[in-house]
C-alpha cells in the first residue's frame, strides 16, 4: 500500500477553493430565503414549511450522489462531474430566485436551488478524502472550513453593502423582493460558478489505478460486501401511518403529513428491498445503499447522533434569527417596514461575522486538536454556540448581538470540520463518497423534524413570537456535546 503525498498549501487551496462558490449559495439562501418568503407574503407560523425543501433534497440527493460518485471514472475525473453539474444548476435557480413572481414558485427554486448545491456539495466532501493522507485531513477540511467562512461572509454582507455603500434600494413593495437581495443573488451565482470551475480545472483527480495502490487492493470499484435485507421495513411503514392517522384525527398541522411520509417511504424501500434480496435481485442502487446504512461502522453511529442534535440548532437559527433579531433588536414584526429591513440586512452582518470567525478559527482546530484530540476539540466548540444560541433571544441591541455571534463561529468551524475529520479516519477509501453521503442524512433529518415541527410547537406555544426557538436550539447543542464524550476517535493522530 503506498501513501498518498502530502498537499502542500496550494495544493490544499485548490481542492478546496470550490467550497468557497457552495458556500456562497448557501449563505445567501441561509440569509435572504426567510426574507424572500416574507416578501411575498407568507406568515412566520408557515415558513418552516416552505424551508422544506433543504432537509428532503439532502435527503434524497446526497446519499444517491454520493453512491454514483464512488463508481464514477471519466475524462473529467470521479467527482469533478458532479462538482459541475451542481454548479450550473445552482448558478440557474440563484439567477432566477430573487424574480420569483409568487411563493410557489419560490419555493420550487428553493428546491432546485438546494438539491442543486448539495449535488456539488457531497463530493467535495469525499474529494479531500481521495486526494489527501489520513494524518493530512484535519488540515484539509479545515481549508475548506475557511472557504466556507469566506464564502458566507462575502455572501451575507452583499445586501446591506449593496444597500448602504452603493445606495442600492433594500425595501421594495409587498410582494417583490428587495433590489439589494436580487443583485445580491446575481452576484453570488457568478462567485459560486466561478469558484467550483476553479477547482475543477486546477486538480487532477487519481486514477483508479492509483487509488487502488493507495488503499492496497486490487481495484476500488468492485463492492463485494455481502448485501444486507433489513427487517424493520414494517416497523417504519406502520410508524409514519400511525403519525399520519395522529395527524388526521386529532386535526394536527399539515407539516407534520411530511415526516409521515418519510417514515412510509423508508418502510417500504426496506420491504421492496427485502423482497428483491429474496428474489436473488438485491444488488442494486437501492440495496447498496440499504446495505450500507444498515452495517455503518460505529463510530458513524455514534457521531451520527451528535450531527443529529447540532443540524437541529442550525436549522432552526437560520429559520427564525431574521424574526428574532428583528423583534428584539429593531422592534418590528411587520416585514414591509424599514425597520424589519434593516433588522434583516443586520442578520446579514451577523451571519458574515459568525462565519468570519469560523473562517478565522478553522486555522487553530488543528493545532488544538492534536493537543487535546477531534472529539474534545468538538465538544468545545459546540458549548460555544449553546451559549451563544442562548444570548441570542436576550440582547436588544444590535452591536452587542455580535458577541453571541462570535460564540456561534467557533461551534460552526468546528462542526464543519471535526465531525469529517473523525469520520474520514474510519471509512475504506472506496466508499467514501457513499458514506459521506449517508452521514448527511444525520444533517438532513433533523432539519426535516424541525421544518415539521416547529412552526405547530410554535403556534401552541408562543403564536407569532420565535424567540423561545434558540432556546430550544441552545439546549439541542448541549446534548451534542454532551454525546460527543461517545464518539471513537480514528486511531490516526490527528493533524
Amino acid at each position: 500500500m503506498t501513501e498518498k503525498p502530502r498537499q502542500s498549501i496550494g495544493g490544499l487551496w485548490n481542492i478546496s477553493f470550490g467550497f468557497f462558490g457552495i458556500q456562497t449559495g448557501f449563505a445567501l439562501q441561509n440569509a435572504n430565503v426567510t426574507r424572500i418568503f416574507q416578501s411575498l407574503g407568507t406568515s412566520i407560523d408557515n415558513l418552516p414549511l416552505l424551508w422544506i425543501a433543504a432537509p428532503v433534497t439532502g435527503l434524497l440527493v446526497q446519499p444517491l450522489v454520493g453512491h454514483f460518485s464512488d463508481r464514477t471514472w471519466g475524462s473529467l475525473g470521479r467527482r469533478r462531474p458532479y462538482f459541475l453539474a451542481g454548479a450550473l444548476l445552482a448558478t440557474i435557480a440563484l439567477l432566477a430566485m430573487p424574480f420569483a413572481p409568487g411563493l410557489i414558485v419560490a419555493a420550487l427554486l428553493l428546491w432546485l436551488l438546494d438539491g442543486s448545491l448539495n449535488v456539488t456539495m457531497e463530493p467535495f466532501r469525499a474529494f479531500v478524502g481521495d486526494m489527501l493522507p489520513n494524518r493530512q485531513r484535519t488540515a484539509g477540511y479545515a481549508m475548506q472550513t475557511a472557504f466556507i467562512g469566506a464564502g458566507a461572509v462575502a455572501a451575507s454582507l452583499a445586501p446591506i453593502m449593496l444597500s448602504h455603500v452603493f445606495g442600492v434600494a433594500s425595501t421594495a413593495p409587498a410582494g417583490e423582493v428587495p433590489p439589494s437581495v436580487r443583485l445580491a443573488f446575481q452576484i453570488g451565482a457568478a462567485a459560486l460558478l466561478v469558484a467550483v470551475l476553479w477547482t475543477i480545472v486546477t486538480t487532477r483527480e487519481y486514477s483508479p489505478g492509483e487509488m487502488a495502490a493507495f488503499e492496497g487492493v486490487e481495484t476500488v470499484e468492485a463492492d463485494a460486501a455481502p448485501i444486507v435485507a433489513p427487517r424493520g421495513g414494517p416497523l417504519w411503514l406502520a410508524a409514519g401511518l400511525a403519525v399520519g392517522t395522529v395527524v388526521e384525527t386529532a386535526g394536527l398541522d399539515k407539516p407534520l403529513y411530511i415526516l409521515a411520509g418519510v417514515l412510509v417511504a423508508f418502510g417500504i424501500a426496506q420491504i421492496v428491498h427485502r423482497i428483491a434480496v429474496g428474489k436473488g435481485k438485491g444488488d442494486n442502487v437501492l440495496g447498496r445503499i440499504l446495505t450500507d446504512l444498515a452495517t455503518m461502522p460505529d463510530g458513524m453511529r455514534r457521531l451520527a447522533v451528535v450531527q443529529f442534535c447540532t443540524w437541529s440548532a442550525l436549522f432552526i437559527l437560520w429559520i427564525y434569527t431574521t424574526p428574532v433579531v428583528a423583534q428584539v433588536a429593531f422592534h418590528s414584526i411587520d416585514p414591509t417596514s424599514q425597520a424589519y429591513a434593516d433588522g434583516a440586512d443586520w442578520v446579514g452582518v451577523l451571519f458574515a461575522v459568525y462565519n468570519g470567525i469560523a473562517a478565522l478559527a478553522a486555522f487553530l482546530l488543528p493545532l488544538l486538536a492534536t493537543g487535546i484530540g477531534r472529539k474534545a476539540t468538538h465538544m468545545i466548540g459546540l458549548f460555544c454556540g449553546a451559549v451563544g444560541f442562548a444570548l441570542l433571544p436576550l440582547i436588544g441591541s444590535p452591536m452587542l448581538l455580535l458577541m453571541p455571534m462570535v460564540l456561534i463561529g467557533i461551534a460552526w468551524s468546528s462542526i464543519l470540520t471535526m465531525p469529517y475529520a473523525i469520520l474520514s479516519s474510519l471509512l475504506p477509501q472506496r466508499k467514501l463518497g457513499i458514506y459521506m453521503g449517508l452521514f448527511n442524512i444525520f444533517v438532513v433529518l433533523p432539519q426535516l423534524l424541525v421544518s415539521s415541527v416547529m412552526g405547530a410547537v410554535g403556534r401552541l406555544v408562543s403564536p407569532g413570537d420565535p424567540r423561545w426557538t434558540l432556546g430550544v436550539a441552545a439546549v439541542s447543542l448541549v446534548i451534542a456535546g454532551v454525546m460527543t464524550l461517545a464518539v471513537r476517535e480514528g486511531e490516526a493522530p490527528p493533524q
